[in-house]
């Protein structure tokens, strides 16, 4: 799939946002804080994944979907393959 100009800097701000949210953080920032108070200095890496499916334009709706796919949808199932877990009997 080929990513327009305006989805990569969607994305692009998605993940500026994220960073902005962990940074601004007061909790975090007391937690870290408290770790330091222990005598430990802190080094916070997050990694982010995201990960798109382009919306199809079918109107099925959740009681077909779910018979489709048993308790997942198809986006759950796409995720799950993501994160290389099978899915047995998946239509997908």
């Amino acid at each position: 799939m080929s990513l327009n100009q305006k989805v990569k800097d969607l994305i692009q701000q998605l993940g500026e946002a994220i960073h902005e949210s962990v940074s601004e953080s007061e909790h975090i920032a007391g937690v870290v804080r408290d770790i330091r108070e222990q005598g430990f200095d802190v080094l916070l890496m997050l990694e982010a994944t995201i990960g798109l499916n382009e919306v199809e334009e079918e109107n099925v709706d959740a009681a077909e979907e779910e018979a489709m796919t048993g308790p997942f949808t198809s986006n759950d199932v796409n995720f799950l393959k993501s994160l290389r877990i099978a899915v047995e009997d998946a239509a997908n």
